[in-house]
This record gives C-alpha cells, structure tokens and sequence, in this order.
C-alpha cells in the first residue's frame, strides 16, 4: 500500500528558501479548527490535541476500510486581527485569531471527519468543531524563517519590501506553516515557512 505525502506531492508550494521569493499556491484540502488568543491559551492547545487527534482518526480508518493510507502533514496556521491588514502581532494576544490546518488527500470526506469525531468522543477524548475546507491562496510570497517566533517580524519586513519591488501588495491571511516541534528542537533552529498571498 503506498502511502500518500502530501508534503512531498506539493513540495513547489512549500519550498525552503530563506530569501522572499513568489510561490504559486494550489487548492487544498484541509481539516481546520479556529479559536482566538495566543498559541500559549488552553484553547489553543485543546483544539490543537482534538485537529491531531481528527486526522490520525481518519488516516487509521481510511487504511482499514479504504487500504488508503497518507502520512499525517505538518501543523499550518493562518493568523490576523480583525480590523487590521498589517502588522497584526503587534496587537495583544487576546486580539488575536488564528485558524489551524492539517492537509489531507482529497478522498477525506465531510462524513469521513464526522465519523472520526464520534470516535473521539465515544473513547472520551475531548471534540471540537473540526470542518474540512478547501484553501485558494494563489500567488503568494514566502520565506524560510529559522528561529523562534518572536523573531518572524524581521523575516516578515524582508517579505514585505519583495512585494513592493515587485509591485504586489498583501491580501488574505498570514499563513505559516510549523516544520519543527518546538518541544523538541531549540529555539534558535526552528524552521517555519512563512507565505503571504498578493495580489497585483
């Protein structure tokens, strides 16, 4: 049985040059969970554990009844603030608002996420509104930001000043995509894909 990456099937997307430099991003299919606040928040980490907890569901079930297996992507996020286009970090955490995402095969369905998360609930496992949704982003400049989070500002000025030399501006939703556990690897050596989309 041969197993689906995704990662690797879209590896143009999700490119790891440091330098801002323009992607162009495809549909996707996604298993998302949304909440507000920062990343530290109990919500964040409960709906994090029930998104995780989805997908896994749904990869077992698919290889038992379906003999389709794929192998669980990286954790991706969009972030804003509502009401502003820029600069939204520099709100408070409270102000923040953040939809996570896992990226599945386009065989998962809306029943395949309902199933698995009556099986979360049938073990006690805690749910959440878990949907599947498709991601048009289009055009999108991005760059390979290593280091912590707090750092990604500067990382975020470099990708600005590229969209305007290059005549673009920002639209949509800051997306950031999490190639590293943080609870396992230092600070100074995260890798987090940062891409924004444009628009001429």
């Amino acid at each position: 049985m041969q197993k689906i990456d995704l990662f690797k099937e879209h590896r143009d997307e999700y490119s790891l040059d440091r330098e801002p430099h323009l992607v162009k991003v495809g549909v996707g299919k996604y298993l998302t969970v949304t909440g507000t606040g920062g990343p530290g928040d109990a919500q964040f980490q409960q709906k994090l554990g029930v998104l995780y907890g989805c997908a896994y569901t749904i990869k077992f079930d698919s290889k038992q009844r379906l003999a389709r297996d794929f192998k669980v992507g990286v954790l991706e996020g969009l972030w804003w603030v509502k009401g502003r286009t820029t600069d939204a970090f520099v709100a408070p955490k409270g102000d923040w608002r953040w939809k996570l995402l896992i990226r599945v095969p386009t065989f998962v369905t809306t029943a395949s996420v309902t199933k698995a998360l009556a099986a979360l609930k049938a073990k006690g496992r805690p749910t959440a509104a878990v949907k599947l949704e498709a991601l048009r982003e289009g055009p999108s400049v991005q760059a390979l930001h290593v280091g912590g989070y707090g750092d990604e500002p500067a990382t975020l000025a470099k990708m600005g000043t590229f969209a305007r030399e290059h005549r673009l501006r920002f639209r949509g939703r800051h997306h950031e995509i999490y190639l590293s556990d943080p609870r396992r690897v230092p600070t100074s050596r995260l890798r987090t894909i940062l891409r924004h989309p444009v628009a001429t």
